[in-house]
């Protein structure tokens, strides 16, 4: 879908991974006022990146994830350790009627 999108719109939709993760970077980075925060709902590989470009910057100074505890990303630098964090949780109902893995 994407060659033929491109062919009949040249150049069209342009998908290029490295200036789309060098300017969510940049943001992060040269974030001004100099703090940034991460809400985060749901997880893989857009949450991630947001993650990632925080590291950059020694981490974000507010967060919340949905989808694991903020100790975690404070130990991978994503978020910082003096940062105001919260996460969110999920009935054990709402787990089962969205089809969602069981808590331990």
């Amino acid at each position: 879908m994407l060659y033929f999108h491109s062919f009949r719109n040249n150049p069209g939709l342009v998908v290029d991974v490295v200036q789309d993760i060098r300017a969510m970077n940049g943001e992060a980075v040269h974030a001004d006022p100099r703090k940034t925060g991460m809400i985060i709902l749901g997880g893989g590989l857009p949450k991630h990146h947001i993650c990632n470009a925080n590291m950059m910057r020694n981490g974000a100074d507010y967060g919340s994830d949905s989808g694991a505890r903020p100790d975690e990303a404070v130990s991978w630098g994503k978020i910082r350790a003096s940062a105001k964090s919260v996460n969110s949780a999920v009935s054990e109902k709402s787990r089962n009627v969205l089809g969602l893995e069981p808590l331990k």
